[in-house]
């Protein structure tokens, strides 16, 4: 490269202020943000004073900056105007062209930079992006904007209820799967193939989360084969009907008509951990909650009755609830049945 003063022919007195500084201090080139801010080449931001006569130019040398502990950029005491020229080439040693792959405003951002130091010089889109980059854009995206960006099915959902229920419940083998900085630790474990080939935050919601999480079942071991004993997604009721468990709480949680359950004595478990039973009213409301069952029969369930026979009359309140017949329907059905 030609050395800066050649080519130049006669320079104005500011301009050769300019160039020397620059030569001086190429570090110290700056280029404007915004009027009166600027970003020179170190990574050091810095400002003009209001009211200086070099409030408009788009490059600088900055000859003298000071920076005080607590002020997020220097303050520019003494700087010249040099232009994109003067800057690239007495800062050539800070030239640099590269690919750069992240996440940005929810989605991969690629493209190559040209750059003096921290200083962007020119951006163009980059169409084929090295795949390594690309993965690791958006495990960025997956960090920064949690897993909500994969596709999270009702079931995928209840998956990772039941998974993360056993894990703390009986631990290991039996993954973390509640932390997202746990799962995202582990994404070649349950992510891959399907994040190596995304390349966009809509691949991302096209991966099936509840199937990629199957990838993290103790199946080594042996116990992946008992997740439906140990958690199973529904449980029999003396009625016959099959209620599904919701594990969002620390405690499984079944929701089921209280007539549902007549008969039935002793709280159901799963894992050796009783669920927590809300009872439900006929028309669906809750009723009652209770982790111990026989306690309710003989205590809750007289108040429970007292309450909800009168607007409920069509269906079975009887007095004796451990020997009455479970049932799903009202009395008139019982009697046609």
């Amino acid at each position: 490269m030609a050395a800066p003063c050649q080519g130049r022919g006669d320079l104005s007195d500011d301009a050769t202020a300019g160039l020397v500084a620059a030569l001086a201090f190429p570090e110290r080139v700056a280029k404007a943000r915004s009027e009166g801010s600027y970003l020179m080449a170190n990574g050091t931001g810095a400002a003009l004073r209001d009211g200086s006569a070099l409030r408009h130019s788009r490059w600088l040398a900055v000859a003298v900056a000071d920076r005080p502990s607590h002020a997020t950029s220097a303050q520019i005491r003494l700087g010249a105007v040099i232009d994109e020229r003067t800057a690239r080439e007495a800062a050539a040693h800070l030239l640099a062209v590269g690919a750069e792959v992240h996440w940005e405003d929810g989605d991969v951002v690629a493209r190559e930079v040209e750059r003096l130091g921290a200083v962007e010089l020119t951006v163009r889109p980059l169409r084929e992006p090295d795949p390594a980059l690309v993965r690791e854009a958006l495990l960025e995206g997956l960090r920064r904007d949690g897993l909500g960006l994969l596709r999270w099915s009702a079931d995928a959902t209840a998956l990772r209820a039941r998974l993360g229920f056993l894990h703390r419940t009986l631990g290991a083998p039996w993954p973390d799967v509640q932390d997202d900085d746990a799962l995202l630790a582990r994404a070649d474990d349950w992510l891959e193939p399907e994040l190596s080939r995304a390349r966009r935050r809509a691949d991302l919601a096209r991966i099936d989360a509840g199937q990629a999480l199957t990838r993290l079942l103790p199946w080594a071991t042996g116990e992946a084969a008992r997740l439906d004993e140990l958690a199973p997604e529904r449980i029999e009721v003396p009625s016959g009907s099959r209620i599904r468990l919701d594990y969002g709480g620390e405690q499984p949680v079944l929701a089921v008509k209280l007539q549902e359950l007549f008969g039935l004595a002793r709280t159901p478990e799963v894992a050796g951990v009783p669920v927590l039973v809300h009872l439900l009213s006929p028309a669906g409301r809750p009723a009652a909650v209770t982790a111990d069952l026989a306690s309710f029969w003989q205590g809750g369930y007289r108040a429970v009755r007292a309450e909800l026979r009168g607007r409920y009359p069509k269906h079975p309140w009887p007095e004796d609830p451990a020997t009455a017949e479970p049932t799903r329907h009202t009395n008139a059905r019982l009697r046609r049945g």
